[in-house]
């Protein structure tokens, strides 16, 4: 029978997503998280630790968006293979951000080590950028 297609192996990245990327989105938004902690230690005012506390939960739950993005969209297995501790910052990182971590309490050395895992990653990610 004869063919009308023939079949081709292909093999592509994206241009436009993968040059957008950067962590520095995350690292905003948990510098944020960073500074509310900062600005309810003092201030004692019920209305404003309300407002904070949504706000620092909103901007917690951004710093594992952006994480998850470069986690799931970004970072591919030879990645992975080329930095093993990789997984396990990402894993670090957005625990840190979630009900456990900056998002459930207003701990500001919780947000610091967020930031450094974020700088972990960030290191990491620029590296890949150069090869």
């Amino acid at each position: 029978m004869l063919s009308l297609f023939r079949i081709t192996d292909v093999s592509a990245h994206c241009d436009l997503p993968c040059g957008v990327y950067d962590p520095a989105q995350a690292r905003i938004e948990a510098e944020s998280v960073k500074m509310i902690c900062q600005k309810v230690a003092d201030n004692d005012d019920p209305d404003f630790r309300v407002r904070a506390t949504i706000i620092k939960e909103q901007r917690s739950e951004l710093v594992k968006h952006h994480l998850w993005v470069l986690w799931t969209d970004y970072f591919k297995p030879p990645h992975f293979e080329k930095y093993p501790n990789l997984h396990t910052l990402f894993n670090e990182a957005t625990k840190l951000a979630g009900a456990s971590g900056t998002k459930g309490e207003f701990d500001e050395s919780v947000a610091d080590q967020l930031l450094a895992k974020i700088e972990e990653i960030s290191t990491i990610f620029w590296e890949t950028k150069k090869g």
